[in-house]
């Protein structure tokens, strides 16, 4: 047969016909498919496949699954670790979104013991509601650490642990204790609903391909009970002292845009109490006048309450980078029963 129509029969054959990715995903198959027939990486959905067995095993020890559980294995990729969690668990649940991945782990476990024990779920991970599981396992694509560690940390009913491989940097923050570099937001959320331990180092030629930087597996247990407080408050308040977490508390909370938000959250808290004087301070209407009526006595009124409440706290001068959850705790409570909301 000529070459001219060999190469057109060729042309015509569907690349990824299955997938619903963009032409790219298409592209990373057939490289893949090629020579070693592995299944190329899909990188700007941030697929990094865990190739070592000896890193699989220690993850798999380390979660420490029983022959009762129910794993929820986020981004199983090729299976390198479904099949041992399936060899461990009662049943392993792979939330998957990559379409191609989705039918290797399938064919993967086709006609073996462990078939009947795997549900797979096509899937984005953050719009799909989970189902129960008692354990989850995760190698997360380093664009949405974030985002599954919050999921996780509100999910309901609780689960018993969460062993996560992640970005070092990222895992770092999650445990970092004040006065660390890492010590941020992310360190303070996230010990507030969970304890966090560091697990493990890995070396980024663990992976295929390997990515820019090392990473590092986790473990989170989630607090149960979960603390007595509003995490949505919480996070407000969180978030204004730790977007500049080297001032003062009083430098961070005097300027006039957090004086305007907490007036507008202060009037708003009023209205819906409906003239309930338990949230209302004697002393934040002298203030003001008696009335509220202008602007400027309503901002020199809850000025005089933050101002108050850091005195009284002794945190006016402490800095956000230095606090523990108690510090916090204690802060939002005084900030609370002075009718100060950072969140309505």
């Amino acid at each position: 047969m000529p070459k001219s129509k060999r190469k057109s029969r060729t042309s015509n054959q569907p690349l990824a016909a299955a997938s619903p990715y963009s032409s790219g995903a298409g592209r990373t198959e057939q490289k893949g498919t090629s020579g070693n027939n592995l299944i190329s990486a899909n990188t700007s959905l941030g697929q990094h496949f865990l190739k070592n067995p000896a890193v699989v095993t220690a993850i798999v020890h380390k979660s420490a699954v029983r022959a009762t559980d129910t794993v929820l294995e986020i981004g199983p990729g090729t299976g390198n670790m479904t099949i041992p969690l399936l060899q461990k668990a009662k049943k392993v649940v792979a939330l998957e979104y990559d379409s191609r991945m989705v039918r290797e782990v399938i064919k993967r476990v086709q006609n073996t013991s462990e078939e009947s024990k795997l549900q797979v779920i096509h899937g984005d991970a953050m719009k799909t509601k989970w189902p129960f599981f008692d354990i989850c396992v995760a190698n997360i694509p380093y664009q949405i650490s974030s985002g599954i560690v919050f999921k996780l940390l509100s999910h309901r009913p609780t689960f018993r642990c969460a062993v996560l491989l992640l970005q070092e940097e990222f895992a770092l923050r999650l445990s970092a204790r004040p006065g660390e570099a890492m010590y941020c937001r992310l360190s303070v959320n996230t010990q507030l609903l969970a304890k966090v331990d560091q697990l493990m180092k890995v070396g980024k030629n663990n992976f295929r391909p390997p990515p820019k930087v090392e990473s590092r597996v986790v473990r989170m247990e989630l607090k149960n009970p979960p603390p007595p407080v509003n995490f949505v408050e919480w996070d407000g308040m969180i978030r204004l002292l730790f977007n500049r977490k080297n001032k003062t508390l009083r430098s961070v909370l005097m300027t006039k845009s957090v004086m305007k938000l907490l007036e507008e959250n202060r009037q708003t808290v009023k209205s819906l109490d409906k003239g309930d004087g338990a949230m209302v301070d004697a002393r934040e209407e002298d203030a003001s006048g008696g009335n509220g009526s202008s602007s400027k006595g309503k901002s020199s009124a809850v000025a005089a309450i933050v101002e108050r409440v850091l005195s009284e706290t002794g945190f006016s001068a402490q800095r956000a980078r230095n606090l523990d959850l108690d510090d916090f705790l204690q802060l939002l409570s005084a900030f609370h029963e002075a009718g100060i909301h950072f969140t309505v």
